[in-house]
């Protein structure tokens, strides 16, 4: 009996910029890893999985939450010390990833130095051991999928801003791509290998086109007009330092390279902007036409709190005043 295969990436429904980010982020693995945050039922290790069948080596890598460190960057191999007497590196869950997915669930409960370690790794695409007598080092080209309930735990905000780039899913979707969803689920769950044959073509161009963007991307040169859009967008955002600067033009420039474009546009900045700068940015957006409207909403309501707090009360009326006949002084009290 063959195993039962994935979900192909080519039949998800429902949540463009989820996609939109793990591609960005497989293409250039420098980008430093997608955080997703949502709540159940909303297709994030579905398509984390489903992502890694694009890649060559089809890797995913399941990171579980107890995980030691030298699970991760791998240990001396202990075996090979007590029968031969060598010092021999034993690899770990970062080397079985290096080329495919390696995913996380609940991030915001894995331990904060596992959490900065793979941040690291990611970022340099480079796995560095020095301990136990040990000094080696591995490519570990990976991307960093992790997901996060904000009801379970936050983040600290030192590590959220060294996630390359944010995706946050409603609990709520709209009917049609509901219906989209629940169609193509029930499809795969009835004939996963006649469903998958089905979306043989569209898989087979999105691992075409994913593996040229790879090619592409860096070649592709960032114009001093560029900068300055960049500069500007993350200076109006308020963020801190410039990481957002530079994972803004990667996730452009690997934006560019997917459209299969040889130049970077203002567009390409202004399509992954808020995936890199959502969960970086300090200050709000600026929103002159809705701040006016709120403004104008606030006075016509303090104006109808005003007319209405003294309801039946009548303004002051003068009364005149007359004078009375036969009036006579009060006597005055006697000390």
């Amino acid at each position: 009996m063959s195993p039962r295969p994935q979900y192909p990436f080519s039949a998800l429904h429902g949540q463009p910029q989820l996609q939109l980010a793990l591609l960005l982020a497989a293409i250039d693995p420098h980008i430093g890893g997608v955080l997703i945050e949502g709540p159940r039922g909303t297709a994030k290790s579905t398509s984390a999985r489903a992502l890694a069948e694009l890649l060559p080596g089809r890797r995913f890598v399941d990171l579980p939450l107890a995980a030691s460190e030298e699970q991760l960057v791998g240990s001396l191999d202990i075996q090979a010390a007590l029968q031969n007497a060598e010092v021999a590196f034993k690899p770990g869950l970062l080397a079985r990833a290096d080329g495919g997915v390696l995913y996380v669930d609940e991030v915001n409960l894995l331990a904060d130095p596992l959490v900065d370690l793979l941040l690291d790794v990611c970022a340099s695409g480079v796995n560095r051991i020095e301990r136990d007598g040990i000094s080696h080092q591995h490519e570990a080209r990976i991307a960093l999928v992790g997901t996060m309930n904000p009801e379970e735990g936050e983040l600290r905000p030192q590590l959220l801003d060294r996630f390359g780039l944010f995706v946050r899913l409603g609990a709520q979707i709209d009917p049609a791509s509901r219906e989209a969803i629940v169609r193509g689920r029930l499809a795969f769950d009835r004939d996963p290998h006649g469903f998958v044959e089905r979306q043989r073509e569209a898989q087979q161009l999105l691992i075409g086109r994913l593996e040229q963007a790879r090619a592409r991307v860096g070649r592709l040169d960032f114009s001093d007009a560029l900068h300055r859009q960049v500069s500007s967008l993350c200076h109006a955002a308020g963020v801190e330092g410039v990481r957002a600067d530079l994972v803004l033009l990667r996730a452009a420039a690997a934006h560019a390279a997917w459209l299969g474009q040889d130049q970077i546009s203002a567009g390409d900045i202004e399509a992954v902007a808020e995936l890199v700068l959502a969960h970086r940015r300090k200050t709000p957006p600026a929103e002159p036409e809705r701040g006016a409207q709120r403004g104008q909403q606030q006075a016509q309501q303090q104006s109808q709190r005003d007319s209405t707090d003294d309801w039946g009360a009548l303004p002051p009326q003068t009364v005149p005043t007359q004078a009375l006949s036969g009036a006579r002084p009060l006597p005055t009290k006697k000390p």
